[in-house]
């Protein structure tokens, strides 16, 4: 099931700004193999679409985002803000659609395997039958 993570990032603050560390060991919860950045535009939506294997750690560094997502389980929706300080952990077979609900979105997403095409379920018709079948 995904899930919004529960640990709290650690935030070094001084008056020049703000440190967040990730450690690869004790923040992101598996092992991540490929890490990227998304910025998104608000109002429009990103991803919509599940992994076969994949898993994925996304974090809102800049701005707020909804994610609706889906499980064979769970049909639910969240808000993410880099002021939240936790992320959204989804496990293979999550459907999952990002709006961009503010200006100038930055999203970070930690996965746990380098990029396959082939492990991208892109179209929502093949994973309700998919999530149906499991």
């Amino acid at each position: 099931m995904s899930l919004l993570y529960k640990k709290n990032f650690k935030i070094y603050k001084k008056k020049s700004g703000n440190l967040i560390p990730f450690s690869f060991k004790k923040d992101i919860p598996f092992n991540a193999k490929r890490v990227f950045l998304v910025y998104g535009n608000k109002g429009y939506v990103r991803a919509k679409h599940a992994h076969y294997k994949c898993q994925q750690y996304i974090v809102a560094l800049s701005g707020s985002i909804q994610i609706n997502y889906q499980t064979n389980k769970i049909k639910s929706k969240i808000i993410l803000n880099n002021r939240l300080k936790k992320g959204f952990f989804s496990k293979p077979l999550t459907w999952l659609e990002i709006k961009f609900l503010t200006k100038n979105c930055i999203i970070m997403i930690f996965c746990d395997m380098e990029y396959k095409y082939s492990d991208y379920i892109v179209n929502y018709k093949k994973f309700l039958k998919l999530i149906k079948s499991k």
